[in-house]
Parts: C-alpha cells; sequence; structure tokens
C-alpha cells in the first residue's frame, strides 16, 4: 500500500514542525502528521476562549496569556512535543488576533 498525501489542507507552519531544512519529505508518516495536526489544532481552537477569558478577567496582556498557555502545555505529563506547543500558542493567537511575531521573545525554552 502507498502512502498518499492527506485529503485535509495541513499549514506550512505546522509541516515544517516534520520536514527538516533541505527535505521534502516529513520525517513521519503522513497519517502521524495529520493526526498530530488535528490534535493541535484542536488544542488551539480549544484554547483560545479560554485565553480570552484570562486576559479580561486578570487584566494581564495577550503576551502574559501565551506564555502561560505556553508553560501549561510544557507541564508533565505533556502530551505534545514542544516545537508542537510553539504551534498551539502561535496559533491560539492566531485565532484571537493576537500577535504572535514575537513569539519566540515571550515563549522562554
Amino acid at each position: 500500500m502507498t502512502e498518499h498525501a492527506p485529503q485535509i489542507d495541513i499549514p506550512p507552519s505546522f509541516l515544517a514542525l516534520y520536514v527538516p531544512s533541505g527535505r521534502n519529505k516529513p520525517t513521519a508518516p503522513w497519517a502521524q502528521v495529520l493526526v498530530d495536526y488535528e490534535l493541535c489544532e484542536d488544542m488551539a481552537n480549544m484554547l483560545a476562549p479560554t485565553a480570552a477569558d484570562l486576559q479580561f478577567k486578570l487584566g494581564v496582556t495577550e503576551q502574559d496569556v501565551i506564555e502561560r498557555c505556553y508553560s501549561g502545555l510544557r507541564t508533565e505529563p505533556c502530551v505534545l512535543n514542544e516545537a508542537q506547543s510553539r504551534w498551539v500558542v502561535q496559533r491560539m493567537a492566531e485565532i484571537l488576533s493576537w500577535p504572535w511575531q514575537n513569539l519566540e521573545n515571550v515563549v522562554k525554552t
């Protein structure tokens, strides 16, 4: 049985987590990339309303909320790896129309 690209569009930003520089194919099977993408996309969509509520209730900045969400994703036992966690908070910020271009400065490793 040959492997085929998934039927849903996986954004390039997510595929980049699996395709090292200079390569064309992901390091994981397409089925795994698809499952991981669906998990991460679902997580970002579930976190978005909670993040917006946190910002409103606590009166903190968007960047503070992004950092708190990232920290929560990295708490053991971690379901996502570091790169996936970064992608989830970036996607959450996109959903909320929050700035995320300086995410590397906010999300410390």
